[in-house]
């Protein structure tokens, strides 16, 4: 009988070296538990520089904490890569809804990133719910045209992992602006995206379509979308909202911060792991991706800790504008096409400081099977899902322009969208056993992938 090919892989491995390779991963999780500094790394880029939107003075300072940290780790080397960034700013803002005749209530509101506010000025008018596109599609002209287009639709509870949730709701924000613009609404307001059973309201991108109007987006948190729906079921609600939000004219120059330590053996095969500098202008980026930077660091700190010689070139890179632009992943892919540099894999960690769960992948088959071959490895860990398709957004340009094998890191779910883009991502909210064994896998995927030579 012809065995499958992860089993036939897995024949292939000698106990002896598999013996080797527990080892070497029990010593990469104690350093990074016992000895860890991501956590105390990522208090500091929190509570001394804060939210970071590119192209902002935070953002700037960001760029100043990672390089510091980045040396401190003992890399080979360590660089600022340019990257020129959009720069949205939010300004006042303000949200009054009025429920028949009432009076006018203030709900708590945050605007789209990339979105148009009302120049300071108050909009009012009526406002009309639809509970998804479809429905929205279905309203006559006349009841779109100059109204508050309420998209009430919801998270998905039902999807236990949270990312397919995340993916199925996040059109309501991106698109519906340009939907009810080309039928003449004034504005729009949504459900947040979002899991939680509180009244935190989440910003992140959106876009216009260039054939539109641009107007007014912005979101409020579920407990309030739960009051307006049920106002707007009993009779007539109107609202006013008022915004200063707008996108700068001029690009910012900013930065991508990368670190590394050489290969031993192939120097010129590149292993990238990384995570996004920036952050929404609201909370701290504490899970979003502050964490996934002070991972990334972690993971050169522990090699060099550890004396470990990796026989590919180690690259950590904390990238510039993953929230509303991608630009430090597109100067990091331009300059590895123009420097024809061999990339061996690609790796992402933007999904939180929780618990690690699995590791993602977008590779060919034969290539997920050299990695599941290992997988018994990482199950001491709590790691053992490596069912899902999964990259990241600031490598998915150097993954497509080059053709690589891109992985990432896939903690437990269930709580990262309770703080998503919100005030609520903060520090606080980051176990510093949950964020240091997030490293420590990082750091044991890496191993396996260029002790091995799997890519």
């Amino acid at each position: 009988m012809k065995l499958p090919f992860i089993a036939a892989v897995a024949l292939l491995i000698a106990p002896a070296t598999y013996a080797q390779d527990s080892v070497m991963f029990r010593k990469i999780a104690d350093e990074a538990l016992l000895h860890g500094t991501c956590y105390d790394n990522l208090k500091v880029l929190c509570k001394t520089v804060g939210h970071r939107i590119s192209g902002s003075p935070e953002a700037a300072k960001a760029v100043v904490w990672g390089e510091k940290y980045m040396k401190a780790t003992g890399a080979d080397s360590v660089w600022l890569q340019p990257a020129d960034v959009p720069y949205w700013k939010r300004g006042k803002e303000s949200l009054m809804i009025k429920a028949g005749n009432g009076q006018y209530k203030k709900m708590t509101c945050l605007s789209l990133g990339n979105s148009e506010g009302t120049g300071g000025k108050v909009l009012e008018a009526p406002i009309v719910m639809v509970g998804d596109m479809a429905e929205f599609k279905a309203l006559p002209d006349e009841a779109v045209k100059g109204k508050i287009i309420f998209f009430n639709y919801r998270f998905r509870q039902d999807f236990v992992f949270t990312f397919k949730g995340y993916g199925d709701a996040v059109k309501y924000r991106w698109a519906s602006p340009t939907m009810a613009s080309a039928r003449g609404a004034a504005g729009v307001i949504i459900r947040s995206i979002s899991t939680g059973k509180d009244d935190f309201p989440h910003t992140g991108s959106m876009r216009y379509a260039d054939t539109v109007k641009k107007i007014p987006e912005m979101a409020i948190g579920n407990n309030s979308a739960d009051s307006l729906e049920v106002w707007c079921k009993h009779g007539a609600v109107s609202g006013k909202m008022q915004s200063e939000c707008h996108m700068q004219d001029k690009m910012v120059r900013s930065y991508n911060v990368i670190g590394e330590i050489k290969g031993s053996k192939y120097p010129d095969k590149i292993i990238t792991v990384g995570g996004h500098l920036d952050s929404w202008d609201v909370g701290e980026g504490a899970q979003d991706d502050g964490a996934g930077c002070a991972q990334s660091i972690e993971v050169l700190r522990i090699y060099k800790a550890l004396g470990i010689r990796p026989k590919y070139t180690i690259r950590a890179v904390l990238f510039m504008n993953e929230e509303n632009g991608i630009k430090g992943g597109i100067a990091y892919a331009d300059s590895a096409v123009a420097k024809k540099e061999q990339h061996a894999l690609v790796i992402e960690t933007d999904a939180g400081g929780f618990s690690p769960r699995g590791i993602g992948m977008e590779m060919k088959d034969d290539q997920k099977d050299k990695i599941k071959a290992y997988k018994d490895l990482f199950l001491p860990y709590g790691v053992y899902d490596f069912s899902i398709e999964e990259g990241g957004s600031d490598i998915s340009a150097i993954q497509e322009r080059m053709h690589l094998p891109a992985a990432s890191l896939i903690p437990d779910s269930q709580r990262y969208f309770d703080l998503h883009h919100t005030n609520n991502d903060v520090f606080e909210n980051v176990n510093h056993r949950e964020l240091k064994l997030g490293a420590a896998v990082l750091a044991q995927l890496i191993y396996l992938a260029s002790e091995h030579e799997l890519f």
